[in-house]
């Protein structure tokens, strides 16, 4: 049943993107990229909608209270990586357009790549750490200052259920350059949606958004170490039989 459900979702996925794409593709010819990146949220609340109802998953969010309030605030997510599906539901939860860092890889992908590289966000060659770090500080400047909100994932790469990467300090270093406050969010999404495998299972994942960690005056490796801290602890709070 978990196959079926499974490849259903991914036909749902692959028939409602097609549309979506040619929408983000015309509006970022003639609209902002406020509101370009508001019509791709869209596609990511249809594919939320099947994930609930095709898979039998259901989300739970904790924490939204935290994020910073007004429409000038400036933040950088720190989130932790277990799967895709973070990054299709997180943008449906933001008050503020996302601009994320991703390997550029991802633009070759038909139809969600294309889209990505209408959004105006950050793509980095991972080959080159130096280059890339120099990128997110002067890409991420530019769209803390146009108001959008830089989320990164500081372990690089999907983490397996229950394991803890290596956190590195582009993000919190931006957040430094910038003045932006840290948000530290922890997410369970493997219990369901694994890191590597087609099928998806059904039940409940969460995602808790952590307390801000302001960023002026602090070293950004303390600040990481902050952040990590925060995230692994929540972690076993969210999904405690990961970690037995």
């Amino acid at each position: 049943m978990a196959l079926i459900r499974s490849l259903l979702h991914m036909a749902w996925m692959v028939l409602t993107v097609v549309p979506w794409t040619m929408a983000v593709l015309l509006t970022s010819l003639f609209a902002s990229r406020t509101s370009t990146w508001w019509v791709a949220v869209n596609w990511f609340r249809v594919v939320m909608f099947g994930t609930r109802w095709i898979l039998g998953v259901r989300m739970e969010v904790h924490g939204m209270e935290n994020l910073p309030t007004g429409q000038t605030s400036a933040a950088v997510l720190l989130v932790k990586h277990q799967s895709a599906l973070e990054t299709l539901w997180l943008p449906t939860l933001m008050t503020h357009p996302l601009a994320f860092v991703f390997k550029r890889e991802l633009l070759r992908i038909p139809f969600f790549g294309w889209s990505m590289a209408r959004l105006d966000m950050i793509h980095i060659d991972r080959e080159s750490r130096a280059a890339a770090m120099k990128h997110v500080i002067e890409q991420g400047r530019r769209l803390l200052a146009q108001g959008n909100w830089v989320l990164m994932f500081p372990e690089g790469t999907r983490i397996p259920r229950g394991q803890e990467g290596t956190y590195q300090t582009a993000g919190t270093r931006l957040a430094v350059e910038t003045g932006a406050p840290v948000v530290p969010i922890a997410v369970a999404t493997a219990r369901c949606w694994p890191r590597q495998g087609f099928v998806k299972y059904p039940g409940v994942v969460r995602v808790s958004v952590g307390p801000l960690l302001p960023s002026q005056g602090q070293d950004p490796k303390v600040l990481m170490r902050q952040a990590q801290a925060w995230i692994e602890a929540e972690m076993r709070r969210i999904d405690p039989e990961a970690y037995v």
